[in-house]
């Protein structure tokens, strides 16, 4: 009887580490493609910036004044 019992927990100690390393590299490879997903998604929208989108001044008797907006704010070249 001491015999089966020794086997039976040994077999499940063996059954809950393998389930545990099991679980431990699903959650691995869960994380390293979420990594990764962020990454390509930081590097596509990295190459799409807008370009510089000309802006109508005001006053319109200065024509050597450009107005130029790039997303991030306004700039006036004098």
């Amino acid at each position: 009887m001491q015999g089966i019992r020794t086997l039976i927990i040994a077999a499940s100690s063996i059954a809950i580490l393998a389930l545990a390393a099991v679980f431990t590299a699903s959650l691995t490879v869960a994380f390293v493609g979420v990594l990764a997903l962020i990454s390509i998604t930081r590097a596509v929208t990295a190459r799409l910036k807008p370009a510089p989108i000309p802006v109508k001044t005001r006053n319109q008797s200065q024509r050597d004044i450009r107005v130029w907006n790039d997303g991030k704010g306004t700039i006036i070249d004098l």
